[in-house]
């Protein structure tokens, strides 16, 4: 038993000699850097952290439209968790496995199906950039109007595997459930859901009129038809006001288009699009922006697989004023 105590003591005094000479040439070694380095290597660190924080936990998200009113305003700087539904391994390649799949009526950001790729390294080099900056750069800009270009869009899960959506009046949606066999009107299937949201409609019938009116003057003077002054005076208006909810402009537009000259099949496969609607099959999700007069999204590209699904919308964390929960 002595010897054994004797040989610890000596185990321990080895032990904590080795540890004193390690801490001694630390601080020498601390001492001798130069405080450049030093400053180098704090920072190189905090943005490797950043990195790391935002490409496998939270994701800093900066608002870009008003596509999602009331839920956001555009600039609204939010946190995406990433971890739920699998983070990518890294920025525009594979993902991870996450812990569930998108749900019913969850927000969620996912990358953009009309987006068209400038190759995997600019993908990198574009989203590390915007992570490291915590939303704060995007050099993914349009060579010609210098806007960002939106890789990444954020929606409303409101369509599931088996759900179908079509058009009815004035931009709304008809939808029929999963296991159903009967059109509703989508303000009463929001209602029926475990997570109900608010639609944001910014115009009423008589903005209707006038977008029919004006797309379907369009549509004549696209077919080389002669126009009365009213629908002359529709077009003007068009060009100087612009076009509200261009998806419902769209279809009255290409509904005209069809009927006039259903011999052009361009005309005829656009119109069967937008008046048939949409199914979502499984392992997808149909997303729509909550302000549907002036949302690009599932209505115009489609269902969205989910495992391009990156993230659910969590908190608003800028500006001060706005912070809280995203439901």
């Amino acid at each position: 038993m002595r010897a054994f105590c004797t040989r610890l003591v000596g185990w321990t005094e080895l032990f904590l000699t080795v540890r004193a000479r390690h801490k001694a040439r630390s601080r020498l070694k601390q001492h001798r850097k130069h405080p450049v380095r030093d400053w180098i290597e704090a920072f190189l660190q905090a943005a490797l952290l950043v990195l790391l924080i935002n490409q496998f936990l939270l994701q800093a998200y900066r608002i870009p439209s008003g596509s999602m009113i009331r839920t956001f305003i555009e600039g609204d700087r939010i946190f995406v968790n990433k971890v739920v539904y699998g983070p990518e391994l890294l920025p525009g390649l594979t993902k991870l496995p996450g812990f569930t799949r998108p749900q019913r009526n969850e927000v969620v950001i996912f990358l953009n199906p009309s987006y068209i790729s400038r190759g995997t390294l600019f993908t990198i080099a574009q989203r590390t950039i915007y992570m490291l900056t915590l939303s704060l750069v995007d050099i993914d800009r349009d060579a010609i109007s210098d806007e960002a270009r939106a890789q990444l869009l954020i929606k409303r899960a409101v369509g599931v595997g088996g759900d179908r959506f079509r058009n009815d009046r004035y931009g709304d949606l008809l939808v029929m459930p999963a296991g159903s066999d009967r059109w509703i009107p989508e303000e009463q299937f929001q209602e029926l859901s475990e997570n109900p949201y608010q639609l944001q409609r910014l115009l009423d019938e008589e903005d209707y009129r006038s977008i029919h009116e004006g797309a379907r003057a369009l549509a004549f003077n696209d077919l080389g038809l002669p126009l009365t002054a009213q629908e002359q005076s529709a077009i003007e208006r068009i060009r100087r006001a612009g076009i509200r909810d261009p998806f419902e402009f769209e279809r009255v537009r290409q509904g005209t288009l069809a009927a006039a000259a259903p011999h052009v099949d361009r005309y005829r496969q656009r119109q069967y699009f937008v008046e048939n609607g949409w199914f979502v099959p499984e392992n997808r999700i149909f997303g729509l922006g909550d302000n549907r007069d002036n949302s690009r999204d599932g209505r115009y590209f489609g269902p969205v697989q989910e495992r391009n699904v990156l993230g659910r919308a969590m908190v608003i964390y800028w500006p001060f004023a706005r912070i809280g929960r995203i439901r």
